[in-house]
């Protein structure tokens, strides 16, 4: 397969992962739109070309694991572990309703694929650390890929897990900032600024830092991780520079962070990135 015919093959599967997470939360009418289909292109890339994984054995040692340290964003995990067999996508159109295997955040107990449970932000960060240096521990020469929002990007956490990975060399970590410019309550140049850029802070802390101008384009992310594969000895950030709610009519708009659209919009929404993938897929 030519890079060219691999990378119309990932801009069909994060379509397909666009309509299922618009369809999960859909189903139960209001979530998190914004950040889980701004990053719909990342989890394309992730799963369609670099992670190591069996759907048929979640917990296999050798795997790669991916943290969404944003757990709020699950319904893209959960749209894409779907599309990869990990279950019927229909199963998670229960989001967040009583007895359901996929709540609002990604739990690891409840959902077959999610390697760790997050929701509490920045502690993902940790969480994905502590599995990286565990995994080198092993002499397992598995990645750990770590999804973390810019508005959760304020918790000092973070920044005391992007210290702590630095000091260890741990080079199998991969933090994916989704740097869509926006969290819950507005925009982050006015709720907490990262004045130099969040590529700069890590850059303080000796990590390899990847800007990726268009952080919804697969061929950016694929080039910007096989990058990340090369370096050796340090940690890498990619950052992202997505829109937030890409492709969702009633949000990309206006970045909404959390979206309870009426039901008009929702048909709206869904028959728009269903007709962008048929786009995609004819191209």
């Amino acid at each position: 397969m030519t890079k060219a015919e691999k990378m119309q093959e990932l801009r069909v599967l994060a379509a397909q992962i666009r309509i299922e997470t618009m369809k999960i939360i859909g189903a139960r009418g209001f979530g998190h739109v914004g950040g889980s289909m701004s990053m719909a292109d990342a989890y394309a890339v992730m799963y369609g070309a670099y992670m190591k994984f069996d759907p048929k054995n979640p917990r296999w040692e050798d795997r790669d694991w991916c943290v969404l340290s944003k757990g709020h964003a699950g319904p893209v995990m959960y749209a894409t572990l779907g599309i990869m067999g990990y279950y019927p996508v229909e199963e998670a159109y229960t989001l967040n309703r009583p007895g359901t295997k996929f709540p609002s955040h990604t739990d690891r107990k409840m959902t077959k694929g999610v390697d760790l449970t997050t929701g509490s932000l920045g502690q993902g960060t940790s969480e994905a650390v502590g599995a990286a240096l565990g995994l080198k521990l092993k002499g397992k020469d598995s990645h750990v890929f770590c999804v973390v929002g810019d508005g959760e990007a304020d918790e000092g956490q973070v920044w005391e897990a992007a210290q702590f990975a630095a000091h260890y060399n741990l080079d199998n970590l991969i933090f994916l900032i989704d740097d869509n410019k926006r969290q819950l309550d507005g925009k982050t140049d006015d709720i907490m600024a990262h004045k130099k850029g969040i590529g700069a802070r890590f850059d303080s802390l000796a990590w390899n830092v990847i800007d990726v101008k268009d952080g919804n384009d697969v061929e950016q992310i694929y080039d910007a991780i096989g990058k990340a594969y090369e370096t050796k000895g340090v940690p890498t950030a990619i950052i992202l520079n997505t829109v937030k709610g890409k492709g969702a009519t009633f949000a990309e708009p206006t970045g909404a962070h959390s979206s309870q659209p009426t039901e008009e919009e929702w048909a709206e929404g869904i028959a728009a990135v269903e007709a962008a993938y048929e786009a995609i897929k004819n191209a």
